[in-house]
């Protein structure tokens, strides 16, 4: 029996909740990065800590210890950096506690027993980490949500947007995910600019074969609807269509018309 993959996850937790994953659930990040029965050596989360704001107030620090506790609950080592204080030429304070080098050191350190480093962030810095990681034979994944670099998403092996995987980020439905009436996100990959509707493509549940993006093949774990111009944001420019930039979250509704087989995207809104 083949041994299971070492898997290290780095989530730069500032970054992440200060661009678009403010509720990310990091259960389901370990899950999608143990998506082939990995094995999760490391999950690592890097996080400030204003221990000033902490005296006084209460609330804050009642609230950071809950989260680092939940975090600790579901496998995660918390690794935290009090926020410095200083002033600048203005009289000005301003607080710093910057996590990248803690989390690139560690991933190099900690690389060399894994086969394979996700992190979660969508920090340019952090693409020369990736480099040093693939040249030590260590594949690299990606998650990150809005304001993501270009530099970065270029070097990794893979990069998914946070949006995408279901439950990472939860949506407000009353519906389980890919059920109809449910809320969803997805991506245009077709629109028909002469007869104004277009193909989303959506994934359906976390699942090792991500590479399989046409629906119409029974191994894909993706899902495609269609919908209508009249469905999209008001004054949104359908000339930026199709688009893997612009995520949509819509409600899944039954097929348009007797003939038609996809089910039906609406109620679009623009969530990056």
């Amino acid at each position: 029996m083949p041994q299971a993959l070492r898997v290290g996850v780095y989530v730069d937790v500032s970054n992440i909740h200060l661009n678009g994953g403010y509720r990310m659930q990091f259960d389901i990040l370990r899950d999608f990065a143990c998506r082939d029965g990995a094995n999760p050596v490391h999950l690592n989360a890097y996080l400030a800590y204003d221990a000033q704001r902490a005296e006084r107030d209460a609330g804050y620090r009642s609230g950071a210890r809950q989260f680092h506790a939940a975090l600790r609950d579901i496998g995660y080592k918390v690794i935290v950096k009090h926020v410095r204080w200083y002033t600048d030429e203005d009289g000005e304070r301003y607080g710093k506690a910057n996590m990248d080098l803690e989390l690139a050191v560690d991933a190099l350190l900690q690389g060399e027993r894994l086969d394979r480093v996700l992190i979660a962030s969508g920090d340019g810095d952090f693409a020369y980490l990736v480099r040093a990681l693939q040249n030590r034979g260590c594949r690299t994944e990606l998650v990150a949500f809005s304001n993501v670099s270009a530099d970065l998403r270029q070097e990794v092996d893979l990069f998914v947007s946070g949006y995408l995987i279901p439950g990472l980020l939860p949506v407000k439905s009353d519906q389980p995910w890919g059920v109809l009436e449910s809320r969803l996100r997805g991506i245009c990959y077709h629109y028909d600019h002469d007869k104004g509707f277009g193909f989303m493509r959506y994934l359906k549940q976390i699942d090792t074969r991500l590479h399989i993006t046409d629906a119409r093949d029974p191994r894909s774990p993706y899902g495609t609807v269609f919908f209508h111009a009249s469905q999209l944001p008001p004054g949104f420019d359908t000339r930026n269509l199709p688009s893997r930039e612009h995520i949509f979250e819509f409600t899944l509704r039954p097929p348009v018309g007797e003939d038609k087989k996809d089910p039906s995207a609406a109620e679009l809104v623009l969530v990056n």
